[in-house]
């Protein structure tokens, strides 16, 4: 009567096992896939085998992926998979930046495990000779009053094939490039012009770099840009000259804050008069000015003499 109990535990255990080798299990070979080294623009595709190692049909009911740089191939879902049968998952590595990307693959089904999870990476890199060009390489606005906004333009140039350029980022709020539609195409041999805004929101020199990511072997490239934040403020200095050529066509304001320089254009474009009001000078302050004259062919003499404003406290 006593082996009776053990032979029931026996038993159970036997069941349990028989009902376990009727469960859905679903296995991925290869669980993570590393791409290598993808040219940006251009896409690889790499398969996944799905198996069903259960001895009940599988059905596979959803697909989602994270990583902007894949995406899936042909691959619709629901769909079964009878026992010991395999489907591939076809997987699309397309970068459209430089450097390294990863993406994660869940698969929802009716096995044990429910969700599936994959991992996949790849290198976007840049093979291609053609170039995007920036002139000049350095933008300086000078002293711009708190709160306003100046505005430079900037060239860039596709050489050796056409460039499309598909971000403008910049590593300053202060500085920004407005206007450009994106993304673009610059033919080859051909430039466009590019306007860039800086507006202070303090006092002070501030110093980034804007940059524009493209299809260009250089991606991406970048332009230093630096500029004054001026507190605003009710003082005006007034100055007028009189002309040294009568060839000139324009003339350029400059300032600084020593008598020996350096000194910085204020204008943002040629003036064509002989008076200039400088409103963005800061109180307790002393600037000294230079002027210069330009002609019709584009050439600006030396400094004027120097004169000096000294901006009285609020």
């Amino acid at each position: 009567m006593r082996s009776s109990p053990g032979y029931l535990v026996a038993l159970a255990l036997l069941t349990g096992l028989a009902s376990a080798s009727t469960w859905t299990q679903l296995q991925c070979n290869p669980c993570t896939h590393g791409f290598g080294q993808v040219q940006v623009g251009t896409s690889a595709t790499f398969s996944i085998r799905l198996t069903n190692t259960g001895q009940k049909m599988l059905s596979i009911l959803s697909k989602s992926m994270q990583g902007s740089a894949f995406s899936f191939g042909n691959f619709t879902v629901p769909k079964t998979i009878a026992p010991g049968a395999s489907v591939e998952l076809p997987i699309i590595f397309k970068p459209t930046l430089k450097g390294y990307a990863s993406g994660t693959i869940a698969i929802g089904s009716n096995a044990v495990d429910a969700t599936l999870r994959m991992h996949v990476g790849g290198d976007g890199i840049f093979t291609s000779s053609v170039e995007l060009g920036v002139s000049p390489s350095t933008l300086n606005f000078g002293s711009v009053t708190v709160g306003s906004k100046a505005t430079l333009r900037t060239t860039l140039t596709a050489s050796k094939g056409p460039v499309t350029i598909s971000s403008d980022p910049s590593k300053s709020s202060e500085f920004a490039v407005v206007g450009l539609n994106l993304p673009a195409t610059i033919p080859a041999g051909q430039s466009i012009n590019v306007t860039v805004q800086f507006t202070p929101n303090a006092s002070g020199t501030a110093a980034s770099q804007v940059g524009f990511l493209s299809s260009a072997g250089n991606s991406p490239t970048v332009e230093n840009v630096t500029g004054t934040g001026v507190a605003q403020t009710a003082h005006d200095v007034s100055l007028s000259w009189s002309p040294g050529d009568s060839k000139a066509v324009g003339y350029n304001v400059y300032r600084g804050t020593a008598q020996s320089g350096p000194f910085q254009a204020i204008n943002s474009a040629l003036d064509a008069s002989t008076t200039y009001i400088d409103s963005t000078v800061a109180s307790g302050h002393t600037y000294y000015y230079v002027t210069t004259e330009v002609d019709a062919q584009g050439q600006q003499s030396g400094y004027s003499n120097i004169t000096r404003a000294v901006i009285p406290s609020p």
